[in-house]
């Protein structure tokens, strides 16, 4: 079953699910005169609405690419995750309020055998959910799946908070459910605020994983022809559609038809292994034939490893004969100035080297170094 399926069947799930305890929870909790068991209803129903919700974002993700929208409408996923997190943060919010204004106007519940058995189902059947919900979640890289899963898991403690507030009741006579409502609505509000928190971030673009870099940079050094790999670069663009671009250093005596199949053959290794598209490689070249530029580069390198907010110099050529010596630094995001950190930089070169231009070209670490 390809991914989309899996998604739209394990939501379907959810709704029949949370659907059912929703009436059975309403009936209940009607009956018993508990705003606990009505919000936790109310709360189930919002459950059956992020479920959909993630059905249909998961339909439009999966439109084909057009004219417009070139890679595809993959991130719609990410907006459905975060209308999902808005939803748990608003059923968080507005627990709260009913249970204060239960703290504020107490009212006494009236709890039956058949409301508590049903309220102890309710927990096992969220629990069982939310886990396999988050679970399929992770393994075809839904976050809206993976937001489900975690809001099942809560609405399985507010209602065993319920569970619990009832047997104090009707041991003790002390009517506890607002307080625990209020509580656990303050953890919901929590959730939802990290998890709407988490998918603007993702929207926005996030690093890539430290450990798909170092996969995709292995991949491309297994090539004899690469003497160094750099300035990796990925773009998501959904959950399965990621895009990249990275530059190579080989030998500068390397013909374009050389170049052309080496290129040809990183990229269909990078997708086989990784699933992730190779839009552009740009390649430095690397003198051959000068012993000089050897001891340069690792003596600037040196000299680069001194520098509080310089990470990595690479791309180095060396021209002798018109004197100029390139390369890139590569700069800490948190550097003050960075034009004038590079510009610095030269001219500490130049002392060293009197009589070389020197060209540097500021980079940044975009995926772990």
């Amino acid at each position: 079953m390809d991914r989309s399926k899996r998604i739209v069947r394990t939501s379907v799930i959810g709704i029949l699910a949370n659907v059912l305890l929703a009436a059975f929870k309403a009936v209940v909790g009607l009956a018993a005169n508990s705003v606990a068991i009505v919000l936790d209803a109310v709360n189930n129903l919002s459950d059956a609405l992020s479920s959909l919700i993630t059905i249909v974002g998961t339909k439009l993700a999966g439109k084909e690419p057009d004219r417009k929208h070139p890679l595809g409408y993959g991130r719609i996923e990410y907006l459905s995750a975060m209308i999902i997190s808005a939803i748990v943060l608003y059923a968080g919010v507005t627990a709260l309020v009913e249970s204060v204004k239960k703290i504020l106007h107490p009212s006494t519940p009236d709890y039956s055998t058949v409301a508590l058995i049903i309220v102890a189902a309710a927990v096992l059947v969220k629990i069982l959910l939310g886990r396999y919900v988050k679970g399929v979640g992770e393994k075809v890289d839904s976050d809206s799946l993976v937001a489900s899963g975690k809001d099942a898991m809560f609405d399985a403690v507010l209602s065993a908070s319920t569970l619990a507030a009832a047997i104090v009741f009707i041991t003790t006579g002390i009517s506890l459910e607002a307080w625990l409502g209020a509580v656990i609505a303050l953890f919901i509000v929590k959730a939802g605020i990290e998890m709407l928190r988490d998918t603007i971030s993702e929207i926005l673009g996030e690093r890539v994983s430290a450990e798909l870099a170092r996969d995709i940079r292995r991949s491309i050094r297994e090539f004899p022809e690469v003497r160094g790999v750099y300035d990796l670069f990925i773009s998501n663009y959904g959950p399965d559609k990621m895009v990249g671009s990275v530059h190579i250093e080989v030998a500068e005596d390397m013909t374009a038809r050389d170049l052309d199949r080496l290129q040809r053959e990183i990229v269909s290794k990078v997708y086989q292994d990784h699933n992730v598209g190779m839009t552009g490689i740009s390649v430095y070249s690397v003198n051959t034939d000068n012993t000089d530029a050897g001891r340069m580069r690792r003596k600037i390198i040196a000299m680069a490893q001194q520098e509080e907010y310089i990470l990595q110099i690479h791309g180095f050529y060396l021209e002798e004969e018109e004197k100029r010596m390139r390369f890139d630094a590569v700069l800490d995001f948190d550097a003050p100035d960075k034009a004038a950190l590079c510009s610095a930089f030269a001219e500490k070169v130049k002392e060293k080297y009197p009589g070389y231009d020197v060209s540097i070209t500021p980079d940044y670490d975009l995926a772990d170094l």
